[in-house]
């Protein structure tokens, strides 16, 4: 046997990118993965999709197989849970397949993801009632919207998904209305979901606005959206408990009392370190492990990645918490180079992220709040324009928003979001390359942005956005402000 092993606790997007790079980098390095359930590397982003029946198929989210991993040269272990972690001995303990072993570890990555929180409210031991925070709940509420008489199984072929979980909610009364709590990310792709399947959605978001990171220029387009698509919005109405006692049987919020046969809750996720919550890690923002610019942890030859991991922010420079995909995938390649002997930083993040909202496209970058921009130091100025997505004569163009927040006194881009209909999601690329260069908002304006009649008028939205707050801050300067 090897004798320097990198162990990697957890099967998913950082874990297994970190396996994968580290033995193309060092073939004959031995690299052992432990994941304590069932399910690997599999698109959590995609399960909503599922849900409503854009995906035909389960196996279609998932993105890397047991045996291909083995082609890999990994040593993936299934059903094995690592239940204590000695960075004195460099060791950790692993339950599963029979008595707990000690397997020694020459570099560790902890790789084990969020978990999903759901607030006051407890979905355990209600029928009809889920979170939606790994594939045997997307497989779940599936088979649970179904009538009986049309429920097909295949949708759940060639995967290990919990199918004695999905033949009860598979017999089960089709439900006609639903509730989600929280308007966040899941909250708002599942009501467009569930009004996909038929059902009468009623979404409660316990602040004012829903997607509450993109800023109210895009809470207002979304609300609105959801209105016109025949989805119940109630903000400013936290909920209170699920009401049943077998099945759900209604949803108690602040306010009312709204009869339900389905609820999802989708109120956030936290760092997943219960693991490492005794030993001497370092924590950081929202609770997570504190990481370097190599994914290095306090301990020695100990990293950490993905949803349970710390980044550093593109704009403040500080470490931040931001569990987003490309993120968690990034941060366990790079790890892996590094502990093969090629040392590659994680990289910053921007928090750059997009949402569909049946019509809409969202989509945000850097600090869009201005309290969170004071907070870091900055003094903001914001802006809002409306423009048009395509030039005026061609047809398929619709009205896009864009906001941009700059700095006053350097006129430094500090951040954004875009909502519109027509490749909203695509611009937001635009800001964040911008956010990673540096860039001010008169560097902004003046970007080379392509112009061909059925993409963009000669003046993006983004640019037009730039003028206008650039204008602004111009003003601002005059004045003396």
């Amino acid at each position: 046997m090897a004798s320097d092993p990198f162990v990697v606790i957890g099967a998913d997007a950082a874990g297994l990118s970190a396996a994968s790079k580290c033995r193309r980098v060092d073939p004959d390095r031995e690299v052992i993965v432990f994941e304590k359930g069932r399910w690997i590397s599999y698109a959590y982003c995609g399960m909503p999709y599922f849900i409503e029946g854009r995906i035909e198929q389960l196996s279609d989210l998932l993105s890397l197989s047991p045996a291909e991993a083995d082609e890999r040269g990994i040593d993936l272990r299934r059903g094995h849970e690592v239940t204590a972690v000695d960075p004195d001995a460099g060791v950790v303990t692993v339950a599963g397949g029979g008595e707990p072993i000690e397997q020694p570890y020459s570099d560790l990555l902890i790789a084990t993801g969020g978990r999903a929180t759901t607030g006051p409210v407890d979905v355990r031991g209600l029928d009809g009632a889920f979170t939606l925070h790994n594939m045997d709940a997307a497989a779940a509420i599936d088979a649970y919207i179904a009538a009986p008489e049309t429920y097909d199984e295949a949708r759940i072929a060639d995967t290990p998904a919990d199918r004695e979980r999905v033949a009860h909610n598979a017999e089960q009364p089709a439900p006609a209305v639903a509730a989600i709590v929280g308007g966040g990310y899941v909250g708002v792709e599942m009501a467009e979901a569930l009004r996909g399947r038929g059902l009468d959605v009623h979404l409660f978001q316990r602040s004012g606005h829903v997607l509450q990171p993109f800023g109210s220029a895009v809470a207002d387009r979304v609300e609105a959206e959801l209105d016109a698509q025949g989805v119940h919005v109630h903000t400013d109405s936290p909920v209170e408990e699920l009401v049943g006692d077998d099945d759900i049987e209604a949803i108690s919020y602040d306010g009312g009392r709204q009869p339900v046969d389905l609820a999802v809750v989708g109120v956030g996720i936290k760092p997943n370190t219960a693991l490492v919550a005794e030993t001497d890690l370092e924590f950081g923002a929202g609770g997570a492990i504190a990481t370097d610019e190599y994914g290095r942890t306090t301990l020695p030859n100990v990293y950490a990645a993905g949803d349970c991991a710390t980044a550093r922010h593109t704009v403040t420079g500080e470490p931040t918490w931001m569990p987003l995909g490309l993120t968690a995938n990034r941060g366990g390649r790079a790890i892996g180079s590094t502990v093969a002997g090629d040392p590659e930083p994680v990289g910053e993040i921007a928090g750059t992220a997009v949402v569909k909202a049946f019509h809409l496209e969202c989509g945000r970058v850097g600090l869009v709040d201005a309290d969170t921009a004071r907070e870091a130091g900055f003094d903001p100025v914001s802006k809002t324009i409306t423009a048009g997505s395509r030039s005026g004569y061609y047809p398929g163009g619709a009205e896009t928003d864009v906001t941009l927040v700059a700095d006053r006194e350097t006129g430094r881009l500090l951040g954004g979001s875009i909502v519109g209909a027509d490749r909203a999601a695509v611009r937001i690329n635009t800001l964040a390359t911008a956010l990673e260069s540096g860039l001010t908002v008169a560097e902004v304006e003046r970007l080379d942005l392509a112009y061909a009649p059925p993409f963009s008028p000669v003046w993006d939205p983004v640019l037009v956005a730039a003028k206008v707050l650039r204008g602004s801050l111009s003003e601002t300067a005059s004045s003396g402000e």
